[in-house]
Parts: C-alpha cells; structure tokens; sequence
C-alpha cells in the first residue's frame, strides 16, 4: 500500500495502480506500469519495459499519468460462480517481491496482486483468491501440510472446479506428495506452483509458470500435480505427478523433474495446448475425502561411507526412520568381515526389534530398490528393513511413513500401507528412456 500522501497525489492526477505513468527525479526520467505495494511508504514502485520493478522516492519527484491500464472486473477478483478458480498463497519466491526501503526479499504478495500483472488469468475462469499463511518453504512442517489440505478440501466443498497453490519450490515436492496421500479420490485437479526467480526479475518464472498452472487446473485431472518450467526458455511447462516430482536444481527455471516416469503432461496456454505424455486419474465423480493424520516424528537420514552405529542407535526416539540408501539399496552390514568396516546391520535390527519401521529410499534418485541383488541387499531384506521393489524418492517414501504412522502401528500393517501403491508413488515399470 502506499502513504496516504502518495494516494492523495495518485487521486488528484487520477492515477491507478496498473496506468502506465512517467517519474522524473533528479535529472532522470522513468516510465512504467504503477506496481501495487505490500507496505505503506512513500517509494514508487514502477514496472519498467524491461521487466525490472524499480522502486523511486516520491520525494521531489513529478509524476505524469501517461495511459491508463487495461482494469479487472471486481468480479474476476473475487471469483465464484460454475467453472470458479481458486488461487491459494502459501508463500515462497513466487509470492515474493523486493521491499525497496530494506532491499529484501519478503513473501507478501497476494494472489489477488497476479489478476493485475497477469490478465490472462481472469481469461481462464472467473478466480477467488486467499491466502491461508505466507512463509518460505523451507519453514514448512507437517502443521501447514494439514492446514493445506483443510483449506483445498474447504475450496472443493465450496464449489470451486480447480485449485491452484502457490508454495515455495524448496520443499514444494514434499507438499505435494503430502497432498496426494491426504486428499484422495480428488473430484477437481490440485496445482501447485512456484517460481524459482522474483517477480523483480526480467527472468522470473512466475507469469508463465502460474498461467499454465491455472490452464492445468481447468483440466479433466483428478490428481495433485506440480506445474513448472520445462526448460530454460520461456516456451512451455510440464506438469508432474505430485508424488513423482523432485527438484533437481539449485537455481534454473526448469529445475523440478519427474522421477521414473514421463510428466503427465505438457502444457502451453499460449497454443491452448495440453498434450497428455502417460496415463492420470481424471476428476472423481464421488465425493473428495479428506484425511490428515499425519506422524510428525520420523527422521529421514542418508547413509554414507563411515557412518557410526551409534548414530543409528541415537534414532531410538522416531516412530519410524527413512534412509537414504545407496545403490540398490544398501547400507554398511560388513557381509564379508572385514577389519575396518563397521556395520549398522544389529543397530538397524534392534530398532526394527523395537517395531520402529526402518524403510530404504534409493540415493541415486533413479532406478529402483533390489534388495535381492548383492549380499547387503538380502541382509537388510532379512532383518526387515521395508522397500524392496520401490521406486519411490526418498521425500516421498518420507511423507508417505508420516502419513501410513499416522493410520496404522503393527510393524506388518505398516509394511502392507508401504508397499501398497496409494498414489502413483511406486511405478509398475521404469524404461531406460524414463530413468533419465
């Protein structure tokens, strides 16, 4: 929001956020879109041509209206009606913008302030928006998976035919595989979406990755998927399974790929294009079931060369402990007695003695567990440890103990949960083309 002296000079040129207005300050002169601002103060947001916001003291400024901008109808702000688009924040990049007086980064922007910048938008469905909280992904627990699904859940009963949610991309993997095991028998597609570069950013992500999140959500999907960049260009997205999906890079824009299996889709709303690459759920016709429960207290850890046994014994206070497992699925059992090898085989039994589930992830990413293979694999297959066959990503094996701890205890009913494929987290079968 800006100073009430700005809005009173705004009112008296008749100036609104979106018009195109030019500043001249000290000598310079600049001209761009008037920004909305998530903080009263008296600095000018202005979107420049060359896609930069750049923040300017209204102090001794002059400012001339130069076009008034294309306005949104209230009605595509608020949404509502058949055929409605709800757009949830939760925060993250996507969400964020520089605040100009301290030059940081805050997630505060509210999807309302995406109808303005983006008007393709309100051309894809009449759009409610909201935001249940705003932080950065990597704040995220299993609390705000929760409060996700409730607030997804709440949308559907509301009438809403699609959702999109916001997320920062650090942790949004993990979300969405939580939202594909809590939201089950889903009658509207689930999107989430991010942006790996700030809207003040002439490269941002954000237009083209939210616009063809929100062309997803107006699809025939019955799933939780994750749209994203699908290279580094600004051409097309790909959307991924929410249980599939990981990301696979620090900074680039086509960071988020699927794992053991194609995307579900590619995605261009530029070309009104989306071309199905596998088989997905379409919309259930029954009713959306919710279900929450979720055990907050597993660990997930990696096994490395060197790793102590009294490391594995300190993990006696989890309900259940994801590994990270190399290769087909191993972790030092010393098979062969060798002198300087310490094995985790009697930690590892003794927490599975103790029903404390202990269930493999593979490290390399892809490919799947075979634990039938080398001597380590059949050891640890032997004293119980639970994924044999799986080709699920560790954050997904992860979310999934969360959720099957918070269902079930019998050490033999968690293995059933667990081998059990619930959401497209285990494939049926992995091609060399798909693996890479």
């Amino acid at each position: 929001m800006y100073s009430s002296n700005l809005l009173g000079i705004f009112k008296n040129k008749e100036i609104e956020i979106s018009d195109r207005i030019r500043i001249k300050r000290n000598g310079h002169s600049f001209e761009g879109i008037l920004m909305p601002r998530s903080k009263e103060a008296d600095i000018i947001v202005l979107k420049l041509d060359n896609g930069y916001n750049v923040g300017i003291s209204s102090e001794g400024s002059e400012i001339t209206l130069i076009k008034k901008g294309e306005k949104i109808k209230k009605e595509k702000e608020t949404g509502g009606g058949s055929g409605n688009l709800s757009i949830l924040g939760c925060g993250g990049t996507i969400s964020s913008k520089v605040e100009y007086l301290t030059g940081a980064v805050y997630p505060t922007i509210d999807p309302k302030d995406f109808l303005l910048s983006f008007p393709e938008l309100s051309q894809i469905s009449t759009i409610k928006t909201r935001t249940p909280f705003s932080i950065l992904s990597e704040d995220m627990n299993q609390e705000h998976w929760k409060i996700i699904a409730k607030e997804t859940f709440n949308e559907i009963n509301e009438g809403a035919k699609g959702i999109v949610l916001m997320h920062g991309t650090d942790t949004m993997h993990y979300t969405s595989a939580a939202l594909s095991f809590m939201l089950q028998n889903l009658s509207v597609p689930v999107i989430m979406v991010g942006s790996q570069r700030s809207s003040d950013r002439p490269s941002s992500d954000n237009r083209i990755n939210l616009i063809n999140a929100a062309y997803c959500a107006m699809q025939d999907i019955g799933e939780v998927g994750v749209c994203m960049h699908a290279e580094s260009s600004d051409t097309f997205c790909y959307l991924h399974r929410g249980t599939k999906v990981r990301k696979m890079h620090t900074s680039i824009r086509s960071a988020f790929k699927s794992i053991n299996t194609k995307p579900i889709a590619i995605v261009d709303y530029s070309k009104k294009e989306f071309k199905p690459l596998i088989p997905f759920k379409k919309r259930s016709k029954e009713k959306t079931i919710l279900d929450t429960k979720l055990n907050s207290n597993v660990a997930l850890i990696q096994t490395y060369p060197g790793i102590k046994p009294e490391f594995i014994d300190s993990l006696r206070n989890y309900d259940g402990i994801v590994i990270s497992a190399t290769g087909l699925g191993h972790a030092p059992t010393n098979a062969f007695n060798d002198k300087y090898a310490k094995s985790i085989l009697p930690n590892l039994k003794s927490l599975i003695d103790s029903e404390i589930p202990v269930v493999f992830a593979p490290q390399t990413i892809y490919g799947r567990l075979n634990f039938n293979v080398y001597s380590a694999g059949r050891l640890l297959k032997e004293i119980g440890v639970i994924g044999d066959g799986a080709d699920w990503t560790c954050e997904t094996a992860y979310v999934k103990l969360c959720f099957v701890l918070g269902h079930v205890k019998n050490p033999k009913k968690v293995e059933e949960m667990m081998m059990k494929n619930i959401a497209e987290e285990i494939s049926e079968k992995i091609s060399l083309e798909e693996e890479f």
